[in-house]
C-alpha cells in the first residue's frame, strides 16, 4: 500500500533533521567550503541588493553567509529540516536577523511574495515524482519573476544521495522541464569534489523568464 503525500513528507522531513542532527559537513558529501558555482552565477546577474532572493534548500549551506557579505538585503533560505537551519543561525549569530527562514518542503511552500532569483543546489533532484516535479514547478511559475539557478546530478553522476533515489538531468532535459516559462540561458557540468576525496557530476544551469 503506497503512503499518503503527508507520510511520505514526513518520513523526508524525519530523515533529513536525522542526517543534520548527527553529520557535520566534514561528514556529508553535499559541502563546499566556498560555494563558488552559485556564486559566479548569481555575481553576473548584477541583482539590485534588495533583490529578493530565496535559497532552496539552504541546509547549512554557506551561500547565505556570502550573499550577506556582498550587501544583499532580501534574503530567504528554506529547508526541510529545522535542525539545519539552526546550525546556520548559530554560524551567524546576530546577522541570522537579516535572513527569513522557512522550514518546509518546498512542494509544500506557499511563498508570500515573488523572487527575482530562485536558487536550489540539489534538492530538484530529489523529487522523482511526476506530482512532486509538477509542484515545483508551478511555484517557479508564479513565483520567480526573473532567474532560475538550479544544479543537479547529471547522467555522469550518482543515482542516490544519503541514500535517497534521486533523478539525473542534463541540460536538455533541465530545459525542456521548465520551458513553458523559462529558457535556459547557460549551463555547465563540473565535478564537485567531496569531503570524502570523491567526485559527483552536477550540471549548473541559468534559465531566465520569457
Amino acid at each position: 500500500m503506497s503512503k499518503h503525500p503527508l507520510e511520505v513528507i514526513q518520513d523526508k522531513q524525519q530523515h533529513w533533521e536525522t542526517v543534520y542532527a548527527t553529520k557535520n559537513p566534514d561528514q556529508v558529501s553535499w559541502t563546499q567550503e566556498v560555494p563558488s558555482n552559485s556564486l559566479e552565477l548569481i555575481d553576473a546577474l548584477n541583482l539590485h541588493k534588495s533583490a529578493p532572493i530565496i535559497d532552496i534548500g539552504g541546509g547549512d549551506s554557506n551561500l547565505v553567509d556570502h550573499l550577506l557579505a556582498r550587501g544583499f538585503e532580501n534574503i530567504t533560505v528554506l529547508d526541510i529540516s529545522a535542525k539545519a537551519l539552526e546550525k546556520v543561525k548559530m554560524r551567524l549569530g546576530s546577522k541570522s536577523a537579516q535572513v527569513h527562514w522557512v522550514v518546509a518542503d518546498v512542494t509544500e511552500f506557499k511563498p508570500q511574495t515573488k523572487y527575482h532569483l530562485w536558487h536550489d543546489r540539489a534538492v530538484f533532484h530529489f523529487l522523482t515524482q511526476k506530482n512532486q516535479i509538477e509542484k515545483y514547478i508551478e511555484l517557479t511559475n508564479n513565483f520567480v519573476e526573473s532567474h532560475l539557478i538550479l544544479a543537479t546530478f547529471s547522467p555522469q553522476g550518482p543515482l542516490k544521495c544519503s541514500g535517497l533515489e534521486i533523478a539525473q538531468y542534463d541540460h536538455i532535459t533541465l530545459g525542456q522541464t521548465f520551458s513553458n516559462e523559462f529558457n535556459l540561458d547557460l549551463h555547465f557540468y563540473i565535478d564537485h569534489l567531496t569531503p570524502f576525496e570523491t567526485y559527483q557530476n552536477f550540471i549548473f544551469a541559468r534559465l531566465s523568464r520569457k
